[in-house]
């Protein structure tokens, strides 16, 4: 059989097999080993994924862009129906879609077929719900048997990246891993080391693991919330005394998974009625430009890259000038902090709770290994590594740690046969 690691995230995904018994990740976007978490629907049904469908949304040509998939694993919404081109299809079915042209993608590069695959993970898809993780396991695995996988096992994320970064350690160790991602956040707390990799079970050396759903889509919410949709009119006041202009739009604006709901006649009429309730209707003009022409994901992407950029400089800005002439927010690293700080205060607490389900005290852990792309924030990665004052900060592959992990679990797990080639 032939097997592969998958991180199907809410930003990106990754897919690698083994090229004798090293892991390598295979090239899904061109010659990137990355891609977007993305797919776009013509007015026709055709589809994009990646860095296409993006472009496709950006160039403004016809459709629907679709990004944070993941989200609706465990919840309802997977299976409701939503409207593509002239087609009426569920959540299930896009990310079926999606994940199947992955699969092709990387079957064309290496040139043979994959029919085995260690998927990841979250430790928690919701935060205190069983049930809702039951799901979105069965979920995946019913998506990935459908796309041809006929051999599915899971992973949780954080344990896959200690497996990448065990590779890399001469001597015996506990670490601390956080994977801090586009949906959640994912600790572990394990033992690892040279003379350890080549046991069978591995149970006793996994000393904790969290996690919360918690991750980059949700600092961009709040981002966006606090700077960017009072210029839409977020928490301005209705003509009655009293009273705000209705949130619901604001924050559906403001989440990545939620944005679609806003495109069509009915909603517009229902902000227009907003608008003429309104003591300050210019801004609510704005809401109804961005509705209008269907930009919500370009004032997402935009909040997103003004938020990546933080991590690099000390300000940036987020230019709305095609809503309206001269308009912008400008933003810096305090008010990113200032913007999102319940969520580091979350995550803080989170990662000391799993180190005390590890029977340890921070001083106990010899190392901490940062993977995911919200590591990159400044005060992100501050919060993180105030939990373990004394460890050893050890970067991994921010987009790449996971899927190499599951990748070399695969091996272990299903091992290699004759590769079976692709039909050319």
């Amino acid at each position: 059989m032939q097997a592969c690691g998958l991180d199907f995230g809410t930003s990106n995904t990754t897919l690698g097999t083994l090229r004798g018994e090293v892991p390598c990740l295979a090239a899904l976007d061109g010659d990137e080993v990355t891609i977007p978490s993305a797919v776009f629907f013509s007015p026709a049904g055709e589809t994009a994924i990646g860095r296409s469908a993006i472009q496709a949304y950006v160039e403004g040509q016809p459709g629907r862009l679709m990004r944070s998939l993941k989200s609706v694993l465990g919840k309802p919404l997977l299976d409701e129906w939503t409207q593509v081109g002239r087609a009426r299809v569920t959540f299930r079915e896009v990310i079926g879609r999606y994940l199947a042209a992955v699969k092709a993608r990387a079957e064309a590069a290496i040139g043979y077929e994959l029919d085995s695959v260690v998927h990841g993970r979250p430790v928690h898809f919701s935060d205190a719900d069983p049930e809702g993780d039951r799901k979105a396991e069965a979920a995946l695995l019913g998506i990935a048997t459908s796309v041809g996988f006929r051999h599915v096992s899971f992973e949780f994320e954080p344990i896959a990246a200690a497996r990448d970064y065990e590779r890399t350690i001469d001597r015996e160790q506990v670490a601390l891993i956080a994977d801090i991602g586009g949906g959640t956040s994912d600790f572990s707390v394990v033992r690892l080391g040279p003379a350890r990799m080549a046991a069978g079970d591995r149970s006793r050396d996994i000393l904790a693991n969290d996690g919360i759903r918690l991750g980059g889509t949700d600092f961009d919410r709040l981002l966006s919330l606090k700077l960017v949709m009072p210029e839409l009119g977020y928490g301005s006041p209705a003509k009655r005394p009293g009273l705000d202009v209705p949130s619901s739009y604001f924050h559906d604006l403001a989440t990545w998974s939620s944005i679609n709901r806003l495109y069509g006649a009915k909603i517009r009429r229902e902000i227009e009625e907003v608008k003429r309730a309104a003591a300050r209707p210019e801004l609510i003009d704005r809401l109804l430009a961005v509705v209008a022409q269907e930009r919500g994901h370009t004032l997402a992407m935009e909040v997103e890259r003004a938020k990546i950029e933080l991590s690099d400089v000390e300000e940036t800005g987020i230019a709305l000038d095609w809503i309206e002439p001269d308009l912008a927010v400008r933003l810096d690293g305090p008010a990113l902090a200032a913007a999102t700080a319940v969520l580091t205060e979350r995550l803080h607490a989170r990662i000391l709770g799993c180190i005390r389900q590890a029977g340890l005290a921070p001083d106990g852990i010899d190392a901490v290994f940062l993977t995911g792309g919200s590591t990159r924030l400044v005060h992100t990665r501050a919060a993180i590594l105030a939990t373990v004052p004394g460890a050893r900060v050890v970067e991994g592959d921010t987009f790449g740690s996971v899927g190499m992990g599951l990748t070399i679990e695969a091996g272990r797990r299903y091992g290699s046969g004759t590769p079976r080639r692709v039909a050319v």
